[in-house]
């Protein structure tokens, strides 16, 4: 198979395929999308200007029959932190872009203003028709796309959050049943596609493939490793199925490191009635369209997503992940699972990021807007951003914002994009992520959690400084290259326990590729990423200061430990010096 890069010009709209570049070969996912963004990219551009680039890469392991490696990266330079941003997510797309040919799908310049176009993608083929479904929601976009193009396509497309180029916008992915439920979330590549003037990609696989292995038997052997290592596995093989990625509300909550009513506490009363116990519960009860253990894309062995049903048993939407869980619930001070789960669908559907907005609803509980704990007005108030009025914008627009508009100090943020679901203070490895990551305050891009609070890849106590500065380092750096090959992020935790299931992903890149690899290589190529990121941020203007928490997680005390972030600025700038 000829792998090719796609350029779409939006103001001449041209499509072109290229030959991979030497200096972008050997790299997929979240590498391909950094290191085309790194060199093509102004990094002082105005991000929703025609100087930005938008692009979509599957990973290395896309387009095979490796579990859970179906998974795209997004990337561009983000309008909410001002740096490079790579946002990934599940879905179909993912798998089908990599059994199509593609390294990448690169957006440029932008189309006229107020005009809208859709990507018809098909194998060796790309054309932009005017789009049949601007001004609508994913939902309703989606379903119009499906009458003219069919079940067998997959789509890719924004809502008015992202046509109104809020900073908080999403791109959604279709999932198996072509919900527009998966997301690219963080950081306004919604407003990035948004300012580019394209709605929606159509994704038409036939004649599609799996890719050619330089060692078929070698790949199927470590292939089947690495799937009994994932289901072996207490977490990838039982808790996520079972209770989705909400298995962490009542773990949490019991460590003290839940951020409750805008990070003021870390346990919260009604952690149980928003916990993965009671959603699976729910599920299994209510029945009817819901579902347990669902997986989001071809390939997924773990499946996580879940469907969960209302109170008749119509599918309301997927499972809440853990975040949207947090954010909407403990950090707002909303108990109602039926509420959260009516918010998520909301935010799928209009197309924003559950972790901005729903920090950002805690900012106008904080400010007085609304009580903490008011779920009806929360409702109202995420309604507002599908109108485009001025204080749905402001919401839309997330927590940076929204604590701009109103005066407030303690504002949870980093170069602009809200911490997630783990108190820096009381989890002190996941507060040295969100600091150090290029890509803001982003849980997924080092998860400390897993040896913080799970005792997964062995055991640093979270309240204490010791050990947070290597550990946020080195899963900085296996991220990176997970990110790379398109695997789900949950893989990690399989191969942090399991020595085997990280040799076994570098015997599949070896098999596919004809490569010698080592496991070195995989640091190699993680550190090579972190590098072309955070070389863009600096010179982007984002310097070491943009690289810490906000000042009163040094001065407030956290609740129940009473325990301060100590690490000091000097340490931090250690992390990601090699």
């Amino acid at each position: 198979m000829d792998f090719k890069i796609l350029r779409v010009n939006m103001a001449t709209r041209e499509c072109r395929f290229e030959d991979i570049p030497e200096q972008y070969a050997g790299l997929g996912g979240r590498g391909l999308t950094s290191a085309i963004v790194a060199a093509e990219v102004e990094p002082t551009c105005g991000p929703l200007g025609p100087n930005n680039k938008l692009v979509f890469a599957p990973g290395l392991l896309g387009g095979t029959n490796c579990a859970n490696s179906n998974r795209i990266s997004v990337g561009c330079k983000s309008p909410m932190t001002g740096g490079i941003k790579e946002a990934n997510s599940g879905g179909e797309p993912g798998g089908h872009m990599a059994r199509m040919g593609l390294a990448a799908v690169v957006i440029e310049d932008m189309a006229e203003e107020g005009s809208w176009w859709q990507l018809e993608l098909g194998v060796g083929q790309a054309k932009l028709v005017p789009a049949m479904a601007a001004g609508l929601n994913n939902y309703d976009a989606v379903g119009k796309l499906i009458e003219k193009y069919g079940k067998d396509c997959s789509y890719i497309s924004i809502g008015r959050a992202g046509e109104f180029k809020l900073t908080a916008a999403s791109i959604a992915f279709t999932d198996r049943e072509l919900r527009p439920s998966r997301h690219a979330g963080r950081g306004g590549v919604g407003a990035v596609m948004g300012a580019k003037g394209l709605k929606a990609i159509i994704i038409n696989p036939a004649g599609g493939s799996l890719h050619p292995l330089a060692d078929p038997d070698s790949f199927k052997s470590a292939a089947k490793r690495f799937a009994q290592a994932l289901m072996d596995h207490p977490v990838c093989g039982q808790g996520l199925p079972t209770y989705g990625t909400a298995v962490l509300v009542n773990i949490l909550h019991e460590a003290g490191g839940l951020p409750t009513r805008n990070f003021s506490v870390g346990r919260f009363e009604g952690h149980d009635a928003v916990s993965g116990e009671t959603m699976n519960q729910l599920t299994k009860e209510r029945g009817g369209e819901g579902v347990v253990a669902h997986g989001c894309m071809t390939g997924c062995i773990m499946r996580c997503s879940g469907i969960f049903p209302d109170k008749k048993g119509k599918a309301v939407g997927k499972w809440p992940e853990y975040e949207t869980l947090w954010a909407f619930g403990p950090n707002s001070g909303i108990s109602d699972i039926d509420m959260i789960a009516r918010y998520d669908r909301m935010c799928d559907d209009v197309g924003v990021d559950t972790i901005d907005v729903g920090a950002a609803l805690a900012l106008f509980m904080e400010a007085g807007v609304l009580k903490f704990g008011d779920a009806e007005g929360a409702l109202k108030l995420l309604e507002e951003i599908s109108t485009g009025s001025a204080i749905g914008r402001v919401l839309g627009c997330g927590t940076a914002v929204t604590g701009k508009v109103y005066g407030l100090r303690r504002v949870p943020v980093v170069k602009g994009q809200s911490m997630p679901a783990y108190d820096p203070r009381a989890v002190k490895g996941q507060g040295v992520t969100y600091a150090t990551s290029p890509m803001g305050a982003d849980h997924t891009a080092g998860y400390a959690v897993t040896s913080n609070i799970l005792g997964i890849g062995g055991t640093v106590d979270p309240l204490s400084k010791e050990g947070q500065l290597e550990l946020s380092r080195n899963l900085q750096i296996a991220t990176a290259s997970v990110d790379t090959a398109g695997l789900c992020l949950f893989v990690a935790f399989a191969a942090l326990d399991n020595p085997d299931a990280l040799q076994a992903i570098v015997d599949m890149l070896n098999a596919k590729y004809g490569l010698t690899l080592g496991l070195d290589a995989v640091v190699g190529l993680g550190k090579k990423v972190l590098d072309i990121e955070i070389d863009f941020n600096r010179r982007a203007g984002l310097t070491e200061a943009a690289d810490r928490l906000p000042d009163y997680f040094y001065s407030e005390k956290f609740k129940p430990h009473n325990v301060r972030f100590d690490i000091t600025p000097e340490e931090l700038d250690s992390v990601l010096s090699w």
